[in-house]
């Protein structure tokens, strides 16, 4: 009697016929639409910069010294997300934790140096309503923050999942395989903020 072909299960299951699950397509589709997004604001940014009429500027409020720890903190991070997915699919569930906790830390961490750099720009005079460069980066630099905001959450609750029996494994490892993706991406979208608003805005030798 002939046996019913195996049901494939987890992942597998979701496959599709690029190779990739359901899920990860998706993400890999949202976050083209996010880069469309992100290059719609850096491109409105460099179309404005300079056209402002009056002050502060960018040469007159940005610490590059200040900005430059946040984003290596930012880009440990990415180090410490890529630890903790191979530290799951190894079965080490402690060590994910340890890691992917570590991750959320980081991201916290840049999310306090934003936060503190908002608030010393608005003490020198420079709001959203100020003139076109305080519009511009306040818009960029804060949409970029709500995405932080939302990744570490998105960690947070993964770190938490994981205490679940069968929450966070080896064998479900796409759950975090997702988080990573979009960890990254924030961590690449930031790279190029930093580099297009805070260098090109202050080192002459950029403009």
């Amino acid at each position: 009697m002939a046996q019913a072909p195996a049901v494939p299960h987890g992942d597998a299951a979701d496959e599709t016929t690029t190779g990739l699950s359901h899920r990860k397509l998706l993400m890999w589709a949202f976050l083209g639409s996010d880069c469309m997004f992100f290059g719609s604001l850096i491109a409105t940014y460099l179309v404005y910069k300079g056209k402002s009429i009056s002050g502060p500027l960018p040469e007159d409020v940005f610490s590059i010294p200040v900005t430059s720890v946040s984003t290596f903190v930012l880009l440990m991070s990415s180090m410490s997300m890529v630890m903790a997915y191979s530290a799951l699919t190894r079965g080490n569930i402690k060590g994910f934790r340890i890691w992917i906790m570590s991750t959320a830390i980081m991201g916290m961490t840049f999310l306090a140096f934003q936060t503190f750099e908002f608030r010393d720009f608005v003490q020198e005079g420079l709001t959203p309503r100020t003139n076109l460069f305080g519009t511009t980066f306040f818009t960029l630099t804060g949409f970029h923050g709500a995405h932080v905001t939302l990744g570490v959450i998105w960690l947070l609750s993964l770190f938490f999942y994981s205490f679940k029996r069968g929450g966070v494994t080896a064998e479900r490892s796409l759950d975090v395989d997702l988080a990573a993706l979009y960890w990254h991406f924030v961590d690449i979208v930031w790279i190029v903020i930093f580099t297009v608003v805070y260098l090109f805005g202050v080192f002459e030798g950029f403009n």
